[in-house]
């Protein structure tokens, strides 16, 4: 199994501004035809740019969020 520091875009393998552009594109891309990610995914991103989380544990707080609000309205 992988440890978290392998992978390509983890806090250990790049910079801060790599990950500001890492942000920067994906910001761009995902705004193309969807509305903009809300303060607290923006939240989860900034901590990732600065380093103090990694991307893969920022998107599992985020989909984890939506699947539990997801079940709250069914």
């Amino acid at each position: 199994m992988r440890k978290m520091s392998d992978y390509k875009y983890s806090v250990k393998n790049t910079t801060k501004i790599e990950r500001e552009k890492l942000r920067n594109v994906a910001l761009s891309y995902s705004t193309l035809d969807a509305a903009e990610p809300s303060k607290d995914t923006m939240e989860l991103v900034d901590k990732y740019v600065a380093g103090n989380i990694e991307i893969a544990d920022a998107l599992e707080i985020i989909i984890n969020k939506y699947r539990t609000e997801g079940a709250q309205n069914v």
